[in-house]
């Protein structure tokens, strides 16, 4: 009952006419960026966190809400006109939408995937708001060396399922956590890995390292990669209001249940993300839809869009719970989402619904609204969205590079500030080349110092004892959880694998079989 009257106090603030303009601004921001193609929804919370700055704590993280769900869904439009997915949770999304477009149908497939993703992410804030309040409970009453187990289990499963590699995820950490202890150590005041730099002082600014990571290192590489001329756009055409049939509706809800039910829990845990959350509901979609609609699958089936763009937003709410409650990101956006609150002086974690909860029920308050301008937006005005995908490439990608440089001046106002972000989008430039994932690197970089800190706690109470670490029954539980994620990781990644090379094969096959529909059709035009 308290968790709802909270809820409501956060409905009348987020409800606040600023806080609605807000939260517009932020969603119409975070899907204009996150439609562009090759930028995924990591990018554009980095690229667009610094607009934040600017703004009261309760402003910026309304707006950073709208910019977080607004990115999620905004890779689903290019994923279906330009068959580009942004990130690996949209390949499902590419797959069977971008066959639909070809076929005369990119208005089902658009529609399925906002419909979807609203009610999905509706349903998902709704269990974050349940359960949240009781893992925030429950972590009050851990200590230092459960917390310090909670930051290992981060760190591995991070490190081993971000990423085609585990070995590279794990390389990628350590120099994530290497970038973590420059600066002046807290408890010495002696001044470590700032090889006699007075800017490295301070340490780097997690905000840099996102921007610098994610903004420059993928403008970088995506840019690098692209092939020159026009995008090969296809168009948008009726109203939004008759884009779904009686038999698409029929079709789509069984799916978006289905994905939401898969989504949320796998966002809750740090089990590979979203992008194993769409695998697996395209996969359930596969074999639980029945005849005729089963043989559509690899040519444009309405359920391969529906269930997979469900699972991917219910992941993004699933996300908040480990996020809001125990301050740690098990994914590549949450952790630039942590970067976000550290910049405003805010740890999430089981403190924060005690020491700020007017900012957090506003926060999750603000997810339902966002939701709502989510879907308000993106039916109407896709056809908007069309004609953004249209920017040539070369201003898009130094727009990109310029916005960036602007940011990471803006955290503290230093030349300094912007080598230190090129130097970090050239790291991760040549990362993404040799197939290194950059996400374990940003997760070391905030995660680091904090499980230090619960590491040299726990060795004080415990007058240097290591046992300490495992003797309690919580870290008992926690370390015995990570090894039953890993390897329930490690099987979904590689189930992912088969099935994606299995979808490649069957793709080369379809390609022709798919021109030749197209073909009937305009001739029988």
């Amino acid at each position: 009952m308290d968790s709802l009257q909270l809820l409501m106090d956060g409905f009348a603030t987020a409800l606040q006419p600023q806080y609605l303009l807000f939260a517009f601004v932020g969603v119409l921001l975070g899907t204009a960026v996150g439609v562009l193609p090759g930028i995924g929804p990591a990018m554009t919370v980095a690229l667009l966190l610094p607009l934040t700055y600017t703004l009261d704590v309760t402003s910026a993280i309304i707006m950073f809400a709208g910019i977080y769900y607004g990115g999620m869904y905004g890779g689903s439009t290019t994923s279906i006109l330009l068959n580009t997915p942004g990130e690996s949770a949209s390949i499902v999304t590419a797959l069977e939408g971008n066959k639909m477009a070809r076929m005369g149908r990119a208005t089902a497939a658009l529609a399925t995937a906002a419909i979807g993703s609203f009610i999905a992410g509706t349903i998902a804030t709704g269990l974050l708001t349940l359960f949240a309040p009781f893992i925030a409970d429950f972590a009050v009453t851990l200590g230092p060396g459960d917390y310090f187990a909670l930051m290992i289990v981060a760190f591995l499963t991070v490190g081993a399922l971000l990423g085609a590699s585990p070995i590279r995820g794990i390389v990628s950490l350590a120099i994530g956590l290497f970038l973590g202890l420059v600066g002046t150590d807290t408890l010495t005041g002696q001044a470590r890995f700032t090889f006699s730099i007075p800017n490295l002082g301070d340490g780097i600014d997690v905000v840099i390292v996102a921007v610098g990571l994610f903004a420059v290192g993928e403008a970088l590489y995506v840019g690098s990669r692209l092939r020159s001329g026009a995008l090969p756009i296809i168009p948008v055409s009726g109203s939004w209001r008759s884009w779904m049939k009686k038999s698409d509706w029929k079709r789509s809800w069984k799916p978006w249940l289905r994905g939401t039910a898969i989504g949320f829990p796998i966002g809750s845990i740090p089990a590979g993300g979203a992008d194993v959350a769409t695998f697996l509901s395209y996969a359930t979609e596969k074999r639980l839809t029945k005849e005729p609609y089963r043989k559509q699958f690899g040519k444009g089936a309405i359920e391969g869009v529906a269930g997979p763009e469900a699972a991917n937003n219910a992941a993004a709410a699933g996300v908040l719970v480990p996020l809001l409650t125990l301050g740690l990101p098990t994914t590549a956006t949450a952790a630039i989402i942590i970067s976000a609150f550290q910049t405003y002086g805010i740890r999430p974690g089981p403190l924060l619904f005690d020491s700020q909860p007017a900012l957090v029920w506003a926060l999750i308050a603000s997810l339902y609204i966002g939701n709502v301008v989510l879907i308000i937006l993106n039916l109407p005005l896709v056809g908007m969205w069309a004609k953004v995908l249209q920017i040539p490439r070369p201003y898009l990608y130094a727009g990109i590079l310029v916005f960036a440089g602007l940011g990471a001046y803006a955290a503290n106002f230093t030349v300094f500030d912007i080598g230190v972000l090129l130097l970090l989008g050239i790291i991760g430039f040549f990362m993404r080349r040799h197939g290194y994932p950059v996400s374990p690197m940003v997760v070391g970089a905030i995660l680091g110092p904090m499980a230090e800190e619960q590491l040299r706690k726990a060795m004080a109470i415990s007058q240097g004892d290591p046992l300490y670490l495992v003797q309690s029954p919580v870290s008992i539980v926690i370390y015995s959880a990570m090894v039953v994620i890993i390897v329930l990781g490690v099987w979904l990644k590689r189930r992912q694998a088969r099935f994606e090379a299995a979808l490649a094969d069957v793709d080369t096959a379809t390609i022709r079989t798919v021109d030749e529909e197209i073909a009937d059709q305009l001739r029988e035009r």
